[in-house]
């Protein structure tokens, strides 16, 4: 798919445009980018089929833009884009990957310093260049130096989102092939780890039980997998084993195992390394041998072909692969199979989501049909709600609704909702309203209390003290109508770290208040993250998964969502967009008790 290339390119286009203080274009071209990334289907072949007019009717896709991708699709190239390249010849996207480093900043730094990529701008900081220039200042040159370094400690490591699709589409591709039997994904990609360093494949070969025969086909899976059209570097081809890396920067190794001995190496292969060792120590204990090949007693194998048979043999229930990282859950395994208390949890699952509260639409765009594209497709989802909850004024990049437009919405909302009377599906109109840095929302209260819900997210004044962004939040929290905190710890992966909070405080505010905490779904934040929301439910703070969608197509980024809330240990009891209707409803309008 070329969506990732145009999307990148975009990006570029609307970073260029900003150097130049260019007006709106720049957020248009960053919208399609957005909106490119997302897109299940290949841009090539919607074009292919529908010609530009296909291109123009994605959500988000003008004219203008259009053109673009049909010029990028028949040359391979942009010439507006290579035009705005040699005008400033800057790496801007390598560059703006740092906090606080913007597009404005980086022609600043090019013009006075010459410089042009992070290698440059790392030596420019450590030789104290930057400071003295203005505007800057030694703290922003010690900020810049602090994001460089953030930056060199993601290195290497992949969105979950981002992996994910191509992950499963080579087990797609090796699990047709008629000479292999059964595929799975194993590493961290199993465990479903927000950031994943490269690809584990384990695969067992359709057996004919002699020799030479099974050689051929071992060869022939190996000849394929090596030569798949995103590999660019063979590091190592086997009978066994075989390493590529791809044209989009990971390494994915490929194993083919005989059918036995297929459960105990992926229990290996899946680890974490702190659970394989956590567990290859209670197997010493029980007079057992636990390694990739097997579980033994002595020299007799005991356990091999599936992983529930080996953590039966050892007394523990199955333990799902998002809980191994040695947190506790070998003890709850061993507690379950022993039917005790404090057993493993019975973790949510995708299905046992009715709906997503926290979607954006462009209503300020088009009106009520964008909401009701939205509605549609969520209805396709098997959901029985949805939750429309635009950005509100304050944030004007993302052209947050006022006070009039949010009550001119809500007439559109229950417009829809007559429409879908007798359905079973409701559409709640809720919003994702500034938490102002003095605590305060960005809505008056006499059109809050209008809404369904309203959720509360930090959107400035990231680098508050820990004391009052943690006063900040709680005071928000404390507003009699917030009911949601959105993408609660501010961090967007790979680029900006959380601020800095006293989260405890924040989870005994919301169990308090009865405010829910978000695990926002989108790849770029996953926030909470794993252990703050287990956190969360260990005080008994309610947890609502959604994903953020700013098109229709990121609504699929919900199973990302759930898989870091079962990381979290989380169970369908614990989230409310896993209630009813009716209870999700009484859950809005409980009010609250202010101190």
């Amino acid at each position: 798919m070329i969506n990732e290339k145009l999307a990148k390119i975009f990006f570029e286009i609307g970073d260029f445009l900003e150097m130049e203080g260019v007006q709106f274009k720049p957020s248009a071209y960053r919208r399609a980018a957005m909106v490119l990334k997302g897109l299940e289907k290949d841009v090539e072949e919607i074009y292919k089929s529908k010609g530009i007019k296909g291109l123009e009717n994605i959500e988000g896709i003008g004219e203008s833009i259009a053109e673009k991708i049909q010029e990028y699709i028949k040359t391979g190239k942009i010439k507006y884009y290579q035009k705005l390249k040699k005008a400033m010849p800057v790496k801007v996207e390598e560059l703006v990957q740092i906090e606080g480093v913007g597009p404005k900043m980086v022609k600043t730094l090019y013009k006075k310093l010459g410089i042009k990529n992070l290698e440059d701008l790392e030596k420019a900081a450590k030789r104290h260049k930057i400071a003295p220039l203005f505007g800057f200042g030694e703290k922003t040159e010690k900020k810049i130096l602090q994001g460089i370094e953030f930056l060199k400690k993601s290195q290497g490591r992949f969105l979950l989102g981002e992996i994910l699709p191509y992950a499963r589409e080579l087990e797609r591709l090796l699990s047709s092939l008629p000479e292999v039997d059964k595929v799975c994904l194993a590493g961290s990609i199993r465990r479903r780890k927000e950031t994943i360093g490269d690809i584990d494949i384990l695969a067992t070969i359709k057996s004919s039980g002699k020799k030479r025969e099974d050689l051929k086909k071992a060869e022939k899976i190996m000849d394929f997998f090596t030569n798949l059209p995103e590999v660019v570097k063979v590091w190592d081809k086997g009978m066994t084993k075989s390493s590529v890396r791809t044209n989009k920067g990971f390494d994915v190794d490929l194993r083919l195992l005989s059918k036995n001995e297929f459960g105990s190496a992926l229990l290996y292969f899946t680890g974490s390394r702190e659970h394989s060792i956590a567990l290859r120590k209670l197997a010493l204990e029980k007079g057992f041998k636990l390694n990739e090949y097997g579980l033994f007693k002595g020299k007799r194998i005991v356990a091999r072909q599936s992983e529930e048979e080996i953590y039966r043999k050892l007394g523990i229930s199955f333990i799902p692969p998002e809980l191994r990282e040695n947190q506790g859950e070998i003890q709850a395994g061993i507690n379950s199979f022993r039917k005790q208390g404090n057993g493993l949890p019975d973790l949510i699952e995708l299905r046992q989501i009715k709906g997503d509260l926290h979607v954006h639409s462009e209503w300020w765009k088009k009106g009520r049909k964008s909401i009701e594209k939205i509605v549609n497709r969520a209805r396709e989802m098997g959901y029985n709600y949805l939750g429309i909850s635009e950005h509100t004024k304050f944030l004007k990049i993302e052209h947050g609704l006022d006070e009039k437009q949010l009550l001119r919405q809500r007439k559109d909302v229950e417009k829809i909702n007559a429409s879908l009377k007798g359905t079973g599906f409701y559409l709640f109109q809720g919003a994702e309203t500034n938490i102002m840095p003095d605590g305060s929302l960005d809505i008056e209260d006499r059109v809050l209390k209008q809404l369904d819900y309203v959720m509360g997210g930090v959107h400035s004044n990231f680098k508050m003290s820990k004391e009052k962004m943690t006063k900040r939040i709680i005071k928000a929290i404390k507003h009699p109508y917030l009911k949601v905190i959105v993408h609660p710890t501010g961090r967007i992966l790979k680029q900006r770290k959380a601020y800095q909070l006293d989260f405890l405080k924040v989870v005994k505010a919301a169990k308090t208040y009865g405010v829910a905490l978000e695990i926002n779904s989108s790849p770029f934040r996953l926030d909470l993250n794993d252990k703050n929301a287990r956190i969360a439910k260990d005080y008994g703070v309610k947890i609502t998964i959604n994903t953020d969608a700013h098109q229709i197509d990121h609504l699929r980024y919900m199973e990302l969502g759930v898989s870091q809330a079962r990381r979290a240990w989380i169970e369908k009891k614990d989230v409310i967009n896993c209630l009813s209707r009716r209870a999700i409803d009484s859950f809005f309008k409980k009010s609250k008790i202010i101190s």
